[in-house]
């Protein structure tokens, strides 16, 4: 019976240290150690905008296509601008004449005898040469221009990427400097953190991170800066430009959340990235840290597979760094 009693007593006091440790435990994790599940994919998205006007006649590209640097993205009418160059080219022939005649009267006058030619007309003389000269540097200028517009009737992608949402078609016109379709840089991916502002002190800059996308892929980072501003809500301006404070104050006060930015390693092949995901960001401290470090010190210098899911091309396979997202969902 006292055997009984005793395994009874020393049961509950085991589960007890269980519960405590295990109580802990999860409170370090939860409360301690520097993650969240308020993570987002980013990457620079470009506004491609024609640099004339036009009505479009080619469009090469189909959405979510990827495109690299230099591919013909869009084509607008080249028939006026066309036009515009034959006539800058007669222009600059004309001017270009009038200057070689009046180079040549200079001359003849500059050879005649004093008491044919006054000293007037011939400075006179000079100086016309001098305004044809002029002239004929503006037609040239105006050649160029007419050349450019027509070159820019073609229009390219800067950056390796995606084509995203396409809503322009065949015969749309396009207006100069008014943004048409987008394309993602693909080269540009990284991801947001949004820690609360308790997190804050156990994040160092280069710090190891890893990252769990929503759709099951896992990659590997760098924490590369902590925001150092965020909009305060509760302070905004009042009319008079002074503070707008409000009047309330909740008992319980909630944490802030900073954004970090995380640069990523090399996208593991079958990975697909795209702006806007969540994820889970778990920044690796202590041993942690150090045992990354360590499995990630031999690939420091091998080069990045290919990822044919998320970039065709092996030279957007991997993500480097550098805009913008909403906040995901708190933890």
């Amino acid at each position: 019976m006292f055997i009984r009693n005793f395994l009874r007593v020393l049961a509950t006091v085991l589960i007890a240290i269980a519960a405590i440790v295990i109580g802990q435990a999860l409170w370090h994790n939860y409360e301690d150690r520097p993650w969240t599940r308020d993570g987002r994919v980013r990457a620079y998205v470009l506004n491609i905008a024609p640099d004339v006007s036009g009505a479009v006649t080619g469009l090469p590209v189909y959405d979510n296509q990827w495109v690299k640097r230099g591919d013909v993205l869009m084509q607008i009418d080249r028939s006026h601008y066309e036009i515009a160059l034959e006539q800058a080219d007669a222009a600059v022939a004309e001017k270009k004449s009038i200057w070689a005649m009046r180079v040549s009267d200079a001359r003849r006058r500059a050879d005649l005898d004093s008491l044919v030619v006054s000293a007037e007309q011939r400075e006179n003389s000079t100086l016309a040469a001098q305004s044809a000269y002029a002239d004929y540097q503006a037609a040239q200028a105006q050649r160029a221009a007419a050349q450019l517009n027509l070159d820019r009737t073609t229009v390219r992608s800067p950056i390796n990427g995606y084509v995203t949402n396409l809503q322009v078609q065949r015969g749309d016109y396009a207006i100069a400097g008014s943004a048409r379709l987008a394309v993602v840089d693909s080269d540009s991916f990284w991801v947001y953190g949004y820690f609360e502002e308790t997190k804050l002190p156990a994040i160092k800059i280069g710090a190891p991170v890893r990252i769990e996308l929503m759709n099951g892929g896992r990659l590997t980072g760098h924490v590369e800066s902590i925001a150092r501003g965020i909009y305060d809500r509760d302070n905004p301006q009042s009319r008079d430009l002074t503070a707008d404070v409000n009047p309330t104050f909740n008992w319980v006060r909630l944490a802030q959340r900073v954004p970090v930015r995380i640069k990523l390693d090399p996208v593991p092949g079958g990975v697909l990235l795209a702006a806007g995901l969540t994820c889970t960001v778990i920044v690796q401290t202590g041993a942690e840290a150090d045992r990354a470090a360590a499995n990630n010190a031999p690939a420091s210098g091998a080069v990045a597979a290919a990822n044919p899911t998320a970039n065709p091309a092996p030279a957007s396979s991997g993500a480097t760094a550098s805009d913008h997202a909403a906040s995901a969902p708190a933890r």
